[in-house]
């Protein structure tokens, strides 16, 4: 067995994809309209990793209520503190580089269009 992909529901696709391309690199992998059923998949994923993420886009669908279950997803970068400091400047909602409790710094999170925090972590 193998993860094979995360969900999450968008707002403004293109918002969505702009923010993944980005901000990480992602590349869109495939597409599924459902225009009759009134949304879209996208599926996305990072140079090399066969995992994907799945921007679900439901047509007219105002913006979803994150509640207080959903975490984030983490992403492993060989460079955190070159990445992080692109991220500031390309103007993303960016967290100070955090460390957890008696440790030097090794994430940070960074919140796309629709609220989904994403932790980025450094790879070890």
């Amino acid at each position: 067995m193998k993860m094979a992909h995360t969900c999450v529901r968008v707002k403004d696709l293109e918002a969505s994809l702009t923010f993944y391309e980005g901000a990480f690199g992602f590349v869109e992998k495939s597409r599924r309209d459902f225009p009759e059923n009134k949304f879209t998949l996208v599926y996305l994923s990072l140079p090399g990793d066969d995992y994907e993420l799945e921007l679900t886009y439901n047509y007219d669908h105002a913006a979803y209520d994150l509640g207080d279950g959903y975490g984030h997803i983490a992403i492993a970068v060989s460079d955190l503190e070159a990445l992080h400091e692109k991220q500031q400047s390309n103007g993303y909602n960016v967290t100070d580089l955090k460390g957890l409790p008696g440790t030097a710094p090794s994430y940070y999170f960074v919140v796309d269009p629709d609220g989904y925090k994403i932790e980025v972590i450094r790879e070890k």
